[in-house]
């Protein structure tokens, strides 16, 4: 059995390398404002956003509006990436936004064609995932592939900068308020994400709110701070703790338990349709289950010589087991109580707790999501609300249809094959009755 030992050297990939741009139609054509009544809204010009109007565009649904209150498609996403400054992507090369059953340029693809472009270790990555073992992707890679599919699919003369407001389906038809304008579609789907889980209120005792000393993970960190604890024990923990140490700061690790490294942030076989089927008919208490039990934090095996030299030497030091009682603001920094009564202080804290799926209760009429346990409530087919027909989920928050890998790029394909192809034969059936009369593009 072949032992695949990863490259630490990985996580060194270049940023921010130009390349070769695939000509597309001229964006400077695109209007100033969405239209009024497209057939599909997308909510979210993610990667999930993207593989749903690229699989819309091979089904011919080509009246749609991206809406992404960043603008332009997957910005988000990577400023969120360049905010901790990761070099390479945890998902493997067959894991890509893109489109079931389609011969498209599929990621690995595009890495081949730009061989001269790539550095020995990333060609290497390249073999590995040819041969059918574990790769690993440059962040730039990944988004140059991002460029091409918005380019050749036409996402970026659909996409508008907008920050929706509001959801309201009607019987044959949705209205999707934005700040400024309403637009109505037969369909919509919502691409939404994940938002940061935010420390438990308990933590900031009497003072009811979070010390300036302490921020999230995808907020700075001050320039001056000498020393940092990290809180958290997954991937995101792990690039904060590198760039610290990067930056000659002293670093406290805190965590629950203890760290966890692996290749993927799920187990592979979710990634399969026989894992998958694991989901289908299982009782909701026993899919929660696997999803608590899926969804813990980890980290890249590439990083484990690094993280544990910096403890051996003093620079890291790792608090293993520590349950947070509170948190509360000094002079010039935070201290953390344990438990157990023992304290750590330092200049700043960053908080890495993790994310939870957006299911679209900020966004929705109260009751359509109907909520259980934080999950929404969707059709296991077609993945459409089922207080809302017209509305859809793509994404982390189909977790409790699609299982653990529904937040990973790839489950992001499985829901987008479901989501498109009912879209497709939604609008087909009514072109097909609007027909004879002729008068649909009239009142366009």
């Amino acid at each position: 059995m072949l032992t695949f030992i990863p490259e630490p050297s990985l996580l060194d990939s270049a940023r921010g390398r130009r390349w070769p741009a695939y000509p597309g139609p001229d964006r400077s054509t695109r209007v100033d404002t969405p239209p009024a009544r497209p057939d599909v809204v997308i909510v979210g010009a993610g990667p999930a956003g993207l593989a749903v109007a690229s699989a819309l565009w091979h089904l011919g649904v080509h009246d749609i509006a991206l809406l992404d209150r960043t603008g332009p498609p997957c910005r988000r996403f990577f400023d969120r990436i360049d905010g901790l400054e990761q070099r390479v992507l945890r998902s493997p090369y067959d894991h890509h936004p893109g489109v079931e059953g389609y011969h498209d340029c599929e990621l690995l693809d595009f890495a081949r064609l730009h061989w001269n472009w790539l550095s020995p270790v990333e060609r290497r990555e390249i073999r590995m995932a040819q041969a059918g073992h574990r790769s690993v992707v440059p962040v730039d890679v990944f988004e140059a592939f991002c460029h091409h599919v918005s380019t050749v699919h036409g996402v970026y003369q659909r996409t508008w900068h907008a920050d929706v407001t509001g959801v309201v389906p009607d019987a044959d038809a949705v209205r999707v308020r934005t700040r400024g304008s309403t637009l109505t579609a037969r369909y919509v789907v919502l691409c939404l994400g994940e938002d940061r889980r935010p420390a438990p209120d308990s933590w900031w005792g009497d003072a009811c709110h979070r010390p300036e000393h302490v921020t999230y993970w995808d907020e700075p960190v001050p320039a001056g701070a000498e020393s940092v604890i990290v809180v958290g024990a997954g991937l995101t923990s792990a690039h904060l703790i590198t760039q610290a140490l990067a930056d000659g700061r002293t670093v406290h690790w805190v965590m629950r338990g203890e760290e966890r490294y692996q290749c993927s942030d799920v187990n592979a076989a979710f990634f399969r349709a026989e894992g998958r089927a694991r989901f289908d008919g299982v009782p909701w208490t026993d899919r929660l289950a696997t999803m608590g039990r899926e969804r813990r934090a980890s980290v890249m095996f590439e990083f484990r010589p690094a993280l544990r030299e910096a403890e051996a030497d003093g620079r890291l030091m790792v608090h293993r087991g520590r349950e947070i009682a509170g948190i509360t603001g000094t002079g010039r920094g935070a201290t953390l109580c344990f438990t157990d009564g023992a304290t750590v202080s330092a200049e700043h804290v960053v908080l890495a707790l993790g994310t939870r799926p957006t299911t679209g209760e900020h966004l929705l009429p109260a009751g359509l999501v109907n909520a259980t346990d934080g999950w929404a409530d969707l059709d296991e087919r077609t993945l459409a609300y089922r207080g809302a027909p017209r509305v859809f989920a793509v994404g982390a928050a189909a977790g409790m249809v699609l299982g653990p890998a529904a937040r990973n790029i790839d489950g992001h394909r499985v829901a987008t094959a479901r989501v498109a192809a009912t879209i497709a034969g939604g609008l087909a059936s009514v072109s097909t009755v609007e027909e004879p009369g002729g008068d649909r593009g009239a009142g366009r």
